[in-house]
């Protein structure tokens, strides 16, 4: 219970009438005037806070007598709870099927509507139900490869029921051929070069298709080394005079950010991360905004910590600006290459962007 804090002071009253679904289980609320006991989301028009109980369980919400709202049933597991319980069951469904599900079956094996079904699976996930099975079976293939399997026995184990189906996804899908990737990226050729920018040392990186590592850091020596651990099995190539012009471009972009960076990227990421990675890209130059503005842009509202765990995983510095993103109070913090060199890309580029 409250104790001596007057309810309508009492930060949890906020919490009620914001109806937070994230309360829920936290604490729950009796009100005297209607007698009975609800849980913080409650969507039952708003008590007098002089009427209203808080406590902090749920035995304490019946020790009162009175009757639990037939509105929010605060016995039972909370709303989110349930939701989060069907989304683990949908996802359970679409990795154990051997071919992927409809949504239409999808929906009715939970007795909700395709729309709604949908709606909910992602906003829960981040992904929708076909996006999810794509990057289960995508993950499945890579599992497969990597363990041994000969391409077939891994297309076909991953669920796809044709080769031309996979072949036609496997280089976006995998970041080159499956046979490649099955020998670990075994004689792929990564061209990089080494510079200096105000931010200290810079490595750029590149395989056939585009760009496919920007880094940071305090000394080039241990960029070499951090390049040659994120592609073991490539075969590395410096000193190449004709790719100074691409490292040169970086540099000039990250010293001056109006130049703007237009480059081929070779984005080697699950498919969630690339939906956070294309956000990142749509944010301009001197702007920010928070995680939970990307989570939100993506249709993924609730997925906050796995958008930040999508930037964090970004190894394409400055060409996907992670830099960008910001706690929701503006504060800077969370950058794979530290905050100082966050603060200093961010001032830069609203310098640049403002009108001379």
């Amino acid at each position: 219970m409250q104790g001596s804090v007057p309810v309508a002071e009492d930060p949890r009253w906020a919490r009620v009438l914001a109806r937070d679904k994230a309360a829920d289980g936290q604490f729950w609320y009796s009100v005297s005037t209607t007698g009975v006991y609800c849980r913080p989301s409650c969507p039952s028009r708003s008590a007098h806070p002089k009427n209203v109980q808080l406590h902090d369980s749920l035995e304490s919400a019946k020790a009162t007598g009175f009757r639990p709202c037939r509105r929010c049933k605060p016995d039972g597991p909370s709303t989110e709870t349930e939701k989060a319980k069907l989304i683990a069951g949908a996802c359970r469904l679409i990795e154990g099927s051997e071919e992927e599900p409809s949504l239409e079956e999808q929906a009715r094996a939970f007795g909700l509507s395709p729309s709604y079904f949908h709606r909910l699976f992602k906003a829960a996930t981040g992904l929708t139900p076909k996006g999810y099975a794509a990057a289960h079976r995508a993950k499945k293939v890579r599992e497969g490869l990597a363990a041994g399997s000969s391409v077939t026995e891994a297309i076909y184990d991953a669920g796809f029921n044709s080769s031309g189906r996979f072949y036609a996804k496997s280089t976006g899908m995998l970041g080159m051929t499956p046979s490649r990737y099955r020998a670990g990226g075994r004689d792929e050729e990564i061209r990089f070069a080494v510079g200096q920018t105000c931010l200290g040392a810079i490595i750029v990186a590149s395989s056939a298709k585009g760009v496919a590592a920007i880094l940071l850091g305090n000394d080039a020596d241990e960029l070499v080394r951090d390049l040659q651990d994120r592609f073991p099995r490539a075969r590395l190539t410096g000193a190449d005079p004709d790719y100074e012009a691409v490292i040169a471009r970086v540099v000039g972009f990250v010293e001056a950010p109006e130049l703007g960076l237009d480059l081929p990227l070779d984005v080697r990421c699950t498919a969630f991360q690339q939906r956070v990675w294309q956000a990142l890209q749509e944010i301009p130059l001197g702007a920010t905004v928070s995680y939970a503005e990307i989570a939100h842009r993506i249709g993924a509202s609730r997925a906050v910590r796995a958008v930040a765990g999508a930037c964090a995983a970004n190894n394409l510095a400055v060409a996907i600006p992670c830099h960008r993103v910001v706690r929701n109070d503006g504060a800077i913090s969370g950058y794979a290459w530290g905050v100082e060199r966050k603060r200093t890309l961010l001032e830069r580029e609203t310098a640049a962007s403002k009108p001379t």
